[in-house]
């Protein structure tokens, strides 16, 4: 395959580019290194937050592009935009419905930190892993001064089948999202990673047939159609494997790393 053209590439965190340690490989790293030397921009786009992101990406933060709580923020050039909030009737009205579902945990996000109004200790085990900074509240209603990018919920069988169907009276004001097997986010009704990939492409003068992304799952639908060279994950869901257009080995077996390879061998 021709890579020559490719001048960004793009990759979701979990389920994509973090292996089932939930690390990112040694591979990958020295693959930076190169794609680096080829003028070629690495962006991390995740629905994970802001700060967690650079914890696993903290060697090369500073060469990077990062597309936080599946595009309510994004950091280029070393400066950071908050691109879309949700409003104070927004997080109201959602966080009033997410309370009457049974089995959800309600993460509301912000930008200084992510706030959650349960001690549960399962829970908080599964929600760490995503978010290394929070604080437990009483009420999510009441918390001020920060800006909020996003609900996350979780829960423990399926939020696909255990969330998604109660939230019918949301979709018209805010974007929801179904973002993991166990997670779903609400957002502005802009707000999701192709939206602000589309920006960060523009900035860069990078087009389509450009740029290469990885994704797993639904929250990676819209910046998947943003690229020629758009890669389903072998563990990715069943829409995004009908919406990208080549496939790669799953993140256990890393797929990303394996194309990267392909295309450094190919352009040197």
């Amino acid at each position: 395959m021709n890579f020559s053209k490719v001048k960004l590439i793009v990759t979701d965190m979990d389920g994509t580019l973090l292996n089932h340690k939930n690390e990112v490989s040694h591979r990958f790293f020295s693959q930076f290194k190169e794609l680096k030397k080829r003028n070629i921009h690495f962006v991390a786009a995740s629905g994970r937050q802001y700060q967690s992101i650079i914890e696993k990406l903290d060697a090369i933060k500073n060469d990077i592009s990062i597309i936080a709580e599946n595009g309510g923020m994004m950091k280029y050039d070393n400066e950071e935009h908050i691109l879309l909030k949700l409003t104070s009737e927004n997080i109201t009205t959602s966080i009033g419905i997410l309370r009457q579902i049974n089995g959800a945990h309600i993460v509301l996000c912000g930008r200084k930190s992510a706030y959650i109004e349960t001690s549960n200790p399962d829970f908080i085990s599964k929600f760490t892993k995503y978010y290394s900074e929070y604080q437990i509240v009483k009420d999510l209603t009441q918390v001020t001064n920060d800006n909020f990018l996003k609900i996350a919920v979780f829960h423990f069988e399926c939020s696909e089948e255990n969330i998604l169907p109660h939230l019918t009276a949301l979709k018209n004001d805010m974007q929801i999202i179904v973002s993991g097997k166990n997670w779903l986010d609400i957002s502005h009704i802009k707000a999701n990673k192709g939206y602000a990939l589309s920006i960060l492409q523009k900035k860069l003068g990078v087009t389509k047939e450009e740029t290469m992304v990885f994704g797993d799952y639904n929250n990676d639908l819209q910046m998947l159609e943003l690229a020629y060279f758009s890669y389903a994950m072998e563990n990715a869901h069943a829409e995004v494997k009908k919406t990208a257009r080549f496939e790669t080995k799953s993140n256990s077996e890393e797929g990303v790393e394996l194309i990267l390879e392909q295309l450094i061998t190919n352009t040197n």
